[in-house]
């Protein structure tokens, strides 16, 4: 299993998710999303490969229940999450970080 690290844009966007889901949505939706998003990283961990690349080098996978995605690098010492991105955000979003 591989080290998991996020940058810290993708940190701050998991996290402005969470609250926004916490505090302005239903409530419980917040923990949901955060238990989602870890399935979606276990996802990553157990088989990086298994998502094919989409620009560059980095990875997506789909968080389950909501509308975003994981992106990803695989490096040597770690698999970096460079964003944790709305799926219909412009694809410069993520792109600019590969």
């Amino acid at each position: 299993m591989s080290r998991v690290v996020f940058l810290a844009e993708a940190r701050a966007e998991a996290l402005e998710t969470f609250r926004w889901y916490y505090e302005e949505q239903r409530s419980g939706l917040g923990a949901v999303f955060r238990r989602e998003l870890d399935d979606a990283i276990k996802r990553i961990r157990s088989a990086p490969l298994a998502y094919p690349p989409l620009y560059r080098d980095v990875r997506r996978v789909l968080v389950e229940r909501f509308p975003y995605a994981v992106f990803y690098r695989i490096l040597p010492a770690a698999i970096v999450v460079v964003g944790v991105i709305h799926r219909r955000r412009h694809p410069r979003e993520w792109k600019r970080r590969a």
